[in-house]
C-alpha cells in the first residue's frame, strides 16, 4: 500500500538506526509528543533499537489522559442527572474520575451511550427532544472540527436540548510549558502529525525559534519515527535548532485552513487545566459566546466538586516526561487495564497502556 509498506520496511529501518550510531557523539534526550507514536514507539520497539546515548520520553499527547480530574468528575455528574443521555466516544468510559467512571454509571443506570462522530450525539438529541443530551467533546485540535461543525449545526437546526462538556487542549502551548518546567530535560520534539495536518508548522516554528530546540514534525511508522529521531539528532549535534517537517506527505506548512476556520467559528481559546500537569495558559478551547447556551457547564449546576487523584499515580510525571511507567510501583500490580488509577492506563494512546500491551510488564515483573 502506498505511504506504508515503504515506511515499515526493516531495511530501511536498520540503515537509519546505523547512521544514528554514526552520527551520536554526545547524550540526548528526546520527547515525542503525541500519544499515537508512544504507541508505535513502543509496539514496534523503536525505543529500544536507539544508540545508549538517545533516550525517548513520552509527552502529554495523549487527549484521553490530560482530560482534567475535575472535568471527568463533572462530566459524572451529569451523566447522573435524571434525564440526561451522555454520550461519549468509547476510550473516555473506563477513565476514573474520584470516585467512580462511566461505564459503572452505566451499569447502575445511568444512560451513558458511545457514539462514533458529534454529529451522532446531535441525532440522538433531534429524536429524543424531551430530554438532555450531552456530549464529552475532548481532545487536540484534531477533533476540534467535528465538534465545531456539531455544534454549529445543532444551532442551524435548533436544536436546544443538545449541549457540548468541552474539555479541549493545545500542544503547542503545553511543549512550551515542558521546556519551561524546572528539572526538564528534554532537548528536542518528535512533532504530533495529526495535529499539524490541521493545525499547520507555523506554531513549531516558533517554538523552536524561541526555545532554540529542534522540533521534527514525524509520521506514525517505525521509518518515520526513526527518520525523525535521527534529523533531530543531526540538528543537536550541530547546534541546530529549527522546525523540520519529516510528514511532508501529509503536513503542509499552512495545514488544513477549511478545518481551522471551523474549529475558530465555534471555539476561543481559554486557560485550561491539564491532569497530571496543572493550568497552562491559553491551553484550551472553550465555545464562543453566541454558543453558551449549548456549554454543558452552564447548563448544569453540579455544585462545588472535590476532586481526589489516587496517591500512587505517578501519570502526571509521565505525561511531563519525568517518569516512565515501569518506575511507578503500582504498575501493573495495583494498576492493569481492568483496574486503572490512572488515565494513562486506560487510553490506547496512554503509555502505561502502551507499555501493558506490549508485555513491558511482564518484563518488570521477571527483573523485580
Amino acid at each position: 500500500m502506498k505511504y506504508l509498506e515503504e515506511y515499515r520496511d526493516g531495511r530501511v529501518a536498520a540503515k537509519i538506526v546505523a547512521e544514528l550510531r554514526r552520527v551520536t557523539t554526545r547524550p540526548w534526550t528526546l520527547m515525542e509528543v503525541c500519544g499515537g507514536q508512544t504507541h508505535s514507539i513502543v509496539k514496534h520497539g523503536i525505543d529500544r533499537l536507539l544508540p545508549d546515548a538517545l533516550e525517548l520520553v513520552h509527552g502529554p499527547g495523549c487527549p484521553v489522559c490530560v482530560t482534567p480530574l475535575e472535568q471527568i468528575d463533572k462530566a459524572h455528574a451529569i451523566a447522573r442527572t435524571p434525564g440526561v443521555i451522555f454520550t461519549s466516544f468509547g476510550d473516555m468510559l473506563r477513565v476514573p474520575g474520584s470516585h467512580t467512571d462511566l461505564l459503572r454509571l452505566k451499569s447502575t443506570g445511568a444512560d451513558v451511550r458511545i457514539v462514533y462522530a458529534p454529529l451522532d450525539a446531535v441525532r440522538i438529541a433531534q429524536d429524543n427532544p424531551g430530554r438532555e443530551v450531552v456530549f464529552f467533546a475532548i481532545g487536540f485540535e484534531t477533533t476540534a472540527p467535528a465538534n465545531a461543525l456539531a455544534v454549529t449545526r445543532a444551532r442551524q437546526l435548533g436544536v436546544d436540548n443538545f449541549s457540548m462538556l468541552v474539555s479541549h487542549v493545545l500542544v503547542p502551548p503545553a511543549i512550551s510549558a515542558i521546556l519551561q518546567t524546572p528539572g526538564n530535560r528534554v532537548q528536542g520534539f518528535l512533532g504530533p502529525g495529526h495535529v499539524c495536518t490541521v493545525m499547520g508548522l507555523r506554531e513549531y516554528e516558533a517554538i523552536a525559534r524561541h526555545y532554540r530546540v529542534p522540533v521534527v514534525v514525524t509520521g506514525f511508522e517505525p521509518v518515520d519515527l526513526l527518520d525523525g529521531v535521527l534529523r533531530a539528532v543531526r540538528q543537536l549535534e550541530a547546534a541546530e535548532a529549527r522546525l523540520d517537517n519529516q510528514y511532508s506527505r501529509v503536513v503542509g506548512r499552512d495545514g488544513n485552513v477549511t478545518a481551522q476556520r471551523l474549529i475558530w467559528s465555534a471555539f476561543e481559546v481559554c486557560d485550561r487545566q491539564w491532569r497530571g500537569v496543572g493550568t497552562i495558559p491559553k491551553s484550551g478551547l472553550r465555545l464562543r459566546g453566541e454558543l453558551h447556551r449549548h456549554d454543558a457547564e452552564r447548563r448544569f449546576d453540579v455544585g462545588a466538586l472535590e476532586t481526589r487523584e489516587p496517591a500512587e499515580c505517578i501519570s502526571g510525571q509521565i505525561l511531563r516526561g519525568l517518569k516512565k511507567p515501569h518506575d511507578c510501583p503500582a504498575f501493573a500490580t495495583r494498576c492493569t487495564p481492568s483496574s486503572p488509577l490512572g488515565a494513562t492506563m486506560v487510553s490506547a494512546e496512554g503509555a502505561c497502556a502502551a507499555y501493558y500491551a506490549y508485555g513491558r510488564h511482564r518484563e518488570t515483573v521477571a527483573t523485580s
